[in-house]
């Protein structure tokens, strides 16, 4: 008996690309996942207008249309929750979640971050750290959430080289890469009941 399509939320707040990476590899057929929800904290987002153009379901939830940043999150926990979301990806999200939020989706909830955690965590602008720091390498990390900012158990990393005429955007384009392979594989070994946290670690149980 096949197992049902995990109900995935997604979380974005600019382009999009890793939100389309996703929805490629469901399209494929690569994923057995379904997108229940995209949820974003910025209408303008190119991220939004795309997922609307691909008919997926979305709900905008700027800050600047609630009391406080909580409140704001809060709605948006409510309507992954009414879409039946089952896990909860940031791809791309910009803002920092609440306890509340994060404790909604305990164990549920994966964020992806273009760095080697914990090198350059907790910040939206680990590219150029890396490039001012001088590493020779850099890459990009999908763990999962806890309330301290990029310090969540780590599910998988990707190196990337860094070139010697590297600027930002080059080197982001080539963490995007491995983004974009990288976290569709963290969801689908989540969907597959092959990740086990323990403490700091998370174990890929054999298929």
């Amino acid at each position: 008996m096949t197992a049902a399509p995990l109900a995935l939320g997604v979380l974005v707040s600019g382009r999009g690309t890793n939100l389309m990476a996703i929805h490629a590899a469901i399209t494929r057929g690569e994923l057995p996942a379904r997108i229940v929800l995209v949820g974003s904290n910025r209408p303008e987002a190119p991220a939004v207008a795309w997922a609307r153009a691909q008919g997926l379901p979305v709900g905008v939830f700027p800050r600047t249309a609630y009391a406080s940043r909580a409140e704001a999150q809060a709605a948006l926990a409510r309507a992954l929750q009414e879409a039946g979301a089952e896990l909860v990806v940031m791809a791309g999200w910009d803002q920092v979640l609440t306890p509340a939020f994060v404790a909604a989706f305990e164990g549920r909830l994966m964020n992806i971050h273009p760095s080697l955690l914990p090198a350059f965590a907790g910040t939206m602008h680990a590219v150029e750290d890396a490039l001012a720091w001088g590493v020779k390498v850099t890459g990009c990390t999908v763990h999962y959430v806890t309330p301290e900012v990029d310090a969540g158990p780590i599910i998988l990393q990707a190196a990337v080289p860094v070139a010697e005429d590297d600027t930002p955007d080059s080197l982001l384009a080539r963490i995007h890469e491995q983004e974009h392979q990288l976290l569709p594989r963290a969801i689908a070994l989540h969907a597959a009941g092959r990740l086990r946290i323990e403490g700091r670690r998370v174990r890929i149980l054999d298929a």
